[in-house]
């Protein structure tokens, strides 16, 4: 029997800028959290869907996606399956996705249609992560309104820190108007590498500024993460002695500590 006492964590992992390791975080999280006893649900919210790929589901054999979940073709349930790392379940995600804005856009109450199916599901799961595309458009509105939290992936780089104010904003407008439960759960600086300046002068400024909002963990530069997807595994399961991969397995650790100590 389920325990009606468990609260649920669901973290959407956001940032519209492209190329910052959110789809690499979503995998490497999810199935750390997984191999680590967590009961895991991982959806991939981005057209393009990495993810997806990134866990070894093809095209072909993506039939119920969230598409077909978000449009109300299917119910959540339906479109779950199974990955090769026990205790992870995953919806996939294909280029359909590209077109929901322009379907849904004449539904009522159209920014609650994934907290509504997540309603119906997330007791079977300890930790529920959603990967989002690289806008701050009504797909990522739809994730943000269902989560408790949101990861921001940050790179170390100057612009980064334009994004992160907008991306800050824009989630203070959605915990206002729409989900007064969500929080930042956490930044992670992604793409470290110590022997850079300007990557050194960018985690002060962010670190000064927000505080421990910020993870100690940091996801270093690493080929192998790199790697992973084109043999459709996370970078943990790939080569999990690789720095990618200690990298992601210490901040798993730091984020459970976070979100899970009594």
């Amino acid at each position: 029997m389920q325990d009606d006492n468990i609260i649920t964590k669901i973290f959407s992992v956001v940032n519209q800028k492209g190329g910052v390791g959110k789809t690499t975080t979503a995998i490497n999280l999810s199935a750390c959290f997984a191999i680590k006893g967590k009961r895991v649900l991982l959806i991939d919210l981005d057209p393009q869907g990495n993810a997806s790929t990134g866990m070894g589901i093809e095209v072909s054999q993506r039939q119920n996606t969230i598409y077909e979940v978000l449009i109300g073709e299917i119910k959540l349930s339906t479109a779950i399956m199974p990955t090769a790392i026990k205790n992870l379940k995953l919806v996939t995600s294909t280029v359909d996705l590209s077109v929901l804005d322009i379907e849904i856009a004449s539904f009522e109450n159209r920014e609650y249609i994934l907290q509504k199916e997540l309603e119906l599901i997330k007791k079977e799961y300890d930790i529920i992560i959603i990967d989002c595309p690289p806008s701050l458009g009504l797909i990522t509105i739809n994730a943000m309104v269902a989560s408790n939290g949101i990861i921001i992936p940050m790179q170390c780089e100057f612009f980064s820190l334009e994004g992160l104010s907008h991306l800050l904003n824009t989630t203070d407008l959605i915990k206002q108007n729409f989900n007064d439960n969500l929080n930042i759960s956490g930044i992670i600086l992604t793409m470290h590498d110590k022997r850079n300046k300007l990557t050194e002068q960018v985690e002060k400024d962010v670190r000064d500024f927000l505080g421990d909002k910020v993870y100690k963990s940091c996801i270093a530069r690493n080929i192998k993460l790199s790697e992973a997807p084109s043999h459709g595994m996370p970078g943990i399961i790939y080569d999990p002695k690789s720095l990618g991969a200690r990298c992601y397995q210490e901040l798993a650790n730091e984020i459970l500590n976070k979100e899970f100590s009594c």
